[in-house]
C-alpha cells in the first residue's frame, strides 16, 4: 500500500515537475533543444520519437567504485531484491526520450522504489550517472545528462529522500553503454544510471 501510494505521488510531481523550469543558477532547461534560448542546431532533425518502455532491458552501469554487482544487476550487492526481475529495485537505469530530461511514466514505480528503499535506509547513498547519446556537442551531452539525472533526483527529492544521500554526476556522450550509430544504440544510451556506493 506504501508503495502504491508513492507512485501516485511521484506521478503527480511528475506532472507539476514537467511544466516548472528549475530554479537551480546552474540548470537550464534542456529539453526544448535550447541552449539559454539557442537551438543547438547540431540536434536538430534526429528525433522519431520512438522510446524505451520501463518493462524492456535494464542496462547495468559502470559499476567502477559502487560494490560487487554483475552488469546486468549492479546494485545487487545490496541484497537478493536488486537480483530479481520481479522487484522494481532490480532496475538501476532510466531511459529517456530523444532530446529530453523528462521522465517517462513507466519509470516511475523504478523511481518511487529506490526512494523507499533510500528513506528506509538513511545511510545509503545513491549516485545518479545522466548519460546522452553522441549527437549533439560535448557540451550539450553533459548538460543533458545532468538534467535527466536532476529529474530523477527530484522526483526522489518529492519523496522525502534526503539531498545528501543523492550525488548527480553527468558523462554526457563519453560513456555509451552499447556501440553504435543509430536510434536502437541511441535509445539505450540515452539514460541515468542507479548505482548505490559502497557495500
Amino acid at each position: 500500500m506504501k508503495l502504491n501510494q508513492s507512485v501516485l505521488a511521484l506521478a503527480i510531481a511528475a506532472s507539476l515537475l514537467t511544466g516548472c523550469s528549475s530554479d537551480d543558477e546552474t540548470a537550464t532547461d534542456f529539453m526544448d533543444g535550447t541552449q539559454g534560448g539557442t537551438a543547438d542546431a547540431s540536434l536538430s532533425g534526429y528525433g522519431d520519437g520512438s522510446g524505451i518502455s520501463g518493462s524492456e532491458t535494464y542496462g547495468g552501469g559502470s559499476g567502477s567504485g559502487y560494490g560487487s554487482g554483475s552488469a546486468e544487476y549492479p546494485n545487487a550487492f545490496l541484497g537478493s531484491e536488486f537480483s530479481d526481475p520481479s522487484n522494481p529495485l532490480s532496475k538501476s537505469t532510466i531511459y529517456f526520450m530523444y532530446d529530453s530530461s523528462q521522465v517517462q511514466q513507466d519509470f516511475i514505480p523504478v523511481i518511487a522504489a529506490h526512494a523507499q528503499y533510500l528513506l528506509s535506509h538513511p545511510t545509503r547513498r545513491l549516485t545518479l550517472e545522466g548519460h546522452a547519446d553522441e549527437r549533439g556537442s560535448s557540451e550539450y551531452n553533459i548538460a543533458l545528462g545532468e538534467q535527466r539525472a536532476k529529474s530523477v533526483a527530484r522526483m526522489m527529492k518529492v519523496q522525502g529522500v534526503s539531498e545528501s544521500q543523492l550525488q548527480v554526476v553527468s558523462y554526457g556522450e563519453e560513456k555509451p553503454a552499447v556501440d553504435g550509430h543509430d536510434e536502437s544504440a541511441y535509445q539505450l544510451n540515452r539514460r541515468v544510471e542507479l548505482l548505490y556506493q559502497g557495500q
